[in-house]
């Protein structure tokens, strides 16, 4: 359904980003952002699914830097790889390139300007912190990791955001998630859900550990609140 774009990073270079477009434009755009495993084929999925529902989707290839093209299969090798990169990743070197990203994003022709982003995992985090360092109009995370790393910035948060967390996962656990919602979810821009019966990667659809209830629940919600937020 998609195909790869080119954006130009602040710096001077350039980064490939996987673009999907909605039957009908110009449409609010939605920045999708991966998993520690990068844009891989389930992530281009996803952003198929999000142009099927009437937005600009984008999802730009996060380890350009490190390694262009690196979109890694859910393996050991993948992961391994994908961990090695990962720590290699400069977060605000990154958020960076997610201002280009979404500056490149509202300034297309078939995009209305408004401009909402989803994040899992390593994408729930600069999810987050797109919210607190861009000038976007909405943001959902599902199993942000190291959000609590930066709830120094909170005070920042320029849009509504949503975040959905697992009930069980060792890379966001309970007492993380305890600290998060402390210090933010009594804000009324704020929503937090906890999944019951879920793991990390609850919405992976067709890998485990996909939950098919859960994740069409957390769905929903996502969908309404980029509806409210981005129409």
């Amino acid at each position: 359904m998609g195909h790869e774009i080119q954006i130009n990073a602040g710096d001077g270079g350039t980064f490939a980003g996987y673009l999907a477009l909605p039957a009908e434009t110009p449409a609010p755009g939605v920045l999708v952002l991966p998993e520690v495993f990068n844009t891989n084929e389930h992530i281009r999925s996803v952003t198929d699914g999000y142009a099927a529902d009437g937005y600009v989707a984008l999802a730009p290839d996060v380890y350009w830097r490190q390694k262009a093209g690196a979109y890694l299969p859910y393996t050991d090798d993948g992961r391994a790889k994908a961990q090695s990169l990962r720590a290699q990743l400069d977060t605000d070197q990154f958020a960076d390139d997610l201002g280009a990203t979404i500056a490149a994003l509202k300034d297309r022709d078939d995009c209305t300007g408004k401009v909402g982003v989803i994040g899992f995992c390593l994408g729930g985090k600069f999810a987050y912190i797109s919210a607190v360092r861009q000038n976007i109009d909405a943001a959902v995370g599902y199993y942000g990791v190291q959000i609590d790393e930066h709830l120094d910035e909170a005070d920042a948060l320029k849009c509504p955001l949503l975040l959905h967390f697992a009930e069980t996962d060792p890379h966001v656990p309970e007492d993380t998630v305890a600290v998060v919602r402390a210090r933010i979810e009594s804000w009324d821009t704020v929503d937090i859900h906890i999944y019951p019966g879920t793991e990390h990667g609850f919405n992976r659809y067709g890998f485990h550990p996909y939950n098919a209830e859960q994740a069409a629940i957390a769905r929903e919600r996502t969908l309404a609140h980029f509806a409210k937020h981005l129409r």
